[in-house]
C-alpha cells in the first residue's frame, strides 16, 4: 500500500518513511501542500498523513481540496499539541484522526491500520450495493417480448413512487425478484427488504413475526421481540402470496397501513411503520373478495399500483435469452463448457407449456448443465417432462353390449382427463384449466364435485 507522508520538517519525513517502509508500506513524500496535490493528481494512494503547519498554505486548506477532488481519499493529520483544535476541525471536515507531535512509532502504526481497515470496510460495503443495484437492476430481468417491455415501464415509474404495490403472476413468473428491483430502485434503498412468506406461516406465529411480541404473551415468550415490521423501519417489506393471509391479521395490517403504527402481542406500547408494502399472489384476489375471504378495504389499500407479470407461455419469444442467461450462470457455477443449445433443445424448449414459469425453467437449464459433459446442450439432457411432454387423451367410448350407467361412464371419463390435465400442468391448477380450454373455477367446482387432490396427483 502506498502512503503520501505530507511535512516540511526533515527529520519527520526521515523518521515516518523509514518507519512505514519497514512495515512494508511503500511511500512517497510531499514538502508543501502545492507538492502534495500535485502528487496525488497524479499517483494513486491509499492514505495521506498530513501535517497541519505547512510553508505554503495551511493543512486544513489542503485537506479541503483533498476531499473535493476525492471523498473517499483516508486522511490522518498529524499535529502540535497547541494546534489540537485544528486537529478537531480537519476530523469534522473529513479526516480518520490526528496524531500529535511528538508521537510514538506504534501510535501511528496503529492508527494507520485502523484507518486502512475502515476504508476497506466501506469500500466493500458500497461494493455489495453496487452489486445489489445491477442484480435487480430492471435490465436484468430479462425480456424483450411486448408484455415484459410493458412490465419494465410500469416498474420504472412505479418504483421512485410512496405507493403500496402489488404484484399478480403465476407461481415461478418472478414476483420477488421484481419487489427487489421496485425496493432498490426507490428512495428506501438504503433501507432493509424484508419478505414474508404469507402461506406458509400459521396465523398466530405469522402476527408474532409481523409485530413481535413482549415476554409472557404467550407460552413460549420467553423475551422481547421485535417484529417484521420493527426490521423494515424505513425500507419495504414484501408479503409473498398475501392471499393466504388470516382475516384477523389482515385486519391489523390495514391498521398499520392506515395509522402506520401497531403493538407488539402482549403488548400496550404503540410503535410506529415507516414501510413500503410490496406485495404479491398467485391467487385470483378479487374473487377472494367477492366470497369475503380477503378484506376489500385492505385489497384497494395494497392494490394502488398493480404489476401483472405474464406467464412463461405468454412471451416464448423471451425463452431462449433466458436460457441463454441460466446456461452461462450455471456453466460458470459449475465450472463447465457448455457454451449453446442445439436447435432440436431449443425447439422442445419452446414448446413446452411451462407451468412452473421462469422458475421451471432456470431448474431446468440448471439440471442439464450439471449433467452435461459436451460443450453443447442437447436434448438428451432435458427431462422427459420437457421432451415428452403428457397429452391429453383422445375421447373414445365403447358401448357394453349390456349397456352402462351413463352418469358413471361420464363422471369416470372427466376424472381421467382432469388428473391427465393436471399431470401435464406439473399439478398447477390454471394451467391444466388452460389445456382444458375451462376457467380456472369451472375446473375448481369439477374437483371439488369429482372429490380430486392435486396432493394425489402424481407429480
Amino acid at each position: 500500500m502506498s502512503i503520501l507522508v505530507v511535512d516540511d520538517e526533515e527529520i519527520l519525513q526521515d523518521v515516518l518513511t523509514t518507519l512505514l517502509n519497514k512495515e512494508g508500506y511503500s511511500t512517497l513524500s510531499a514538502w508543501t501542500g502545492r507538492e502534495a496535490l500535485d502528487l496525488l493528481a497524479k499517483e494513486e494512494v491509499e492514505l495521506v498523513l498530513l501535517d497541519l503547519m505547512l510553508p505554503d498554505t495551511s493543512g486544513l486548506e489542503v485537506l479541503k481540496r483533498i476531499r473535493a477532488s476525492d471523498p473517499d481519499q483516508v486522511i490522518i493529520v498529524i499535529t502540535a499539541f497547541s494546534s489540537i483544535e485544528g486537529a478537531i476541525e480537519a476530523m469534522r471536515m473529513g479526516a480518520f484522526h490526528y496524531i500529535p507531535k511528538p508521537f510514538k512509532n506504534e501510535e501511528v502504526l496503529l492508527t494507520i491500520r485502523q484507518a486502512l481497515k475502515q476504508h476497506r470496510l466501506t469500500s466493500e460495503n458500497r461494493s455489495l450495493k453496487e452489486q445489489l443495484r445491477q442484480r435487480f437492476a430492471f435490465d436484468n430481468i430479462i425480456g424483450k417480448s411486448k408484455p415484459m417491455q410493458k412490465v419494465f415501464e410500469l416498474i420504472q415509474l412505479a418504483a421512485p413512487a410512496k405507493s403500496n404495490i402489488l404484484i399478480l403472476g403465476e407461481s415461478g413468473t418472478g414476483k420477488e425478484l421484481v419487489s427487489k428491483a421496485i425496493h432498490h430502485h426507490s428512495r428506501r434503498a438504503s433501507g432493509p427488504f424484508v419478505t414474508v412468506n404469507s402461506g406458509s406461516m400459521p396465523a398466530d406465529l405469522l402476527e408474532s413475526n409481523l409485530f413481535g411480541h413482549v415476554k409472557g404473551s404467550f407460552t413460549g415468550a420467553v423475551s422481547n421481540k421485535k417484529g417484521l415490521f420493527e426490521l423494515a423501519h424505513g425500507g419495504s417489506i414484501f408479503f409473498d402470496e398475501i392471499g393466504n393471509i388470516p382475516l384477523d391479521t389482515q385486519a391489523k395490517l390495514l391498521r398499520v397501513i392506515q395509522e402506520k403504527e401497531f403493538m407488539r402481542l402482549g403488548g400496550v406500547e404503540t410503535l410506529t411503520a415507516d414501510v413500503r408494502i410490496i406485495a404479491a399472489t398467485n391467487v385470483l384476489i378479487e374473487k377472494s373478495v367477492q366470497e369475503g375471504i380477503f378484506r376489500e378495504d385492505l385489497y384497494y389499500r395494497l392494490n394502488v399500483i398493480t404489476i401483472q407479470l405474464p406467464p412463461l407461455r405468454q412471451r416464448t419469444e423471451d425463452i431462449p435469452l433466458l436460457v441463454r442467461s441460466f446456461l452461462t450462470k450455471y456453466a460458470l457455477e459449475n465450472d463447465k463448457e457448455l457454451e449453446e443449445v442445439s436447435s432440436g433443445a431449443m425447439e422442445l424448449l419452446l414448446d413446452y407449456h411451462w407451468p412452473g414459469n421462469v422458475r421451471e425453467l432456470e431448474n431446468v437449464i440448471e439440471r442439464a448443465v450439471v449433467l452435461s459433459s459436451a460443450s453443447i446442450l442437447d436434448v438428451d439432457l432435458l427431462p422427459p417432462s420437457v421432451r415428452e411432454p403428457n397429452t391429453l387423451p383422445a375421447p373414445s367410448a365403447v358401448l357394453p353390449s349390456n349397456g352402462m350407467a351413463f352418469k358413471e361412464a361420464v363422471s369416470s371419463y372427466e376424472r381421467q382427463l382432469i388428473v391427465k390435465a393436471l399431470e401435464a400442468a406439473g399439478g398447477v391448477q390454471k394451467g391444466a384449466a388452460e389445456l382444458l380450454k375451462v376457467k380456472p373455477t369451472t375446473l375448481h367446482e369439477m374437483m371439488k364435485r369429482l372429490e380430486i387432490s392435486v396432493d394425489r396427483v402424481p407429480s
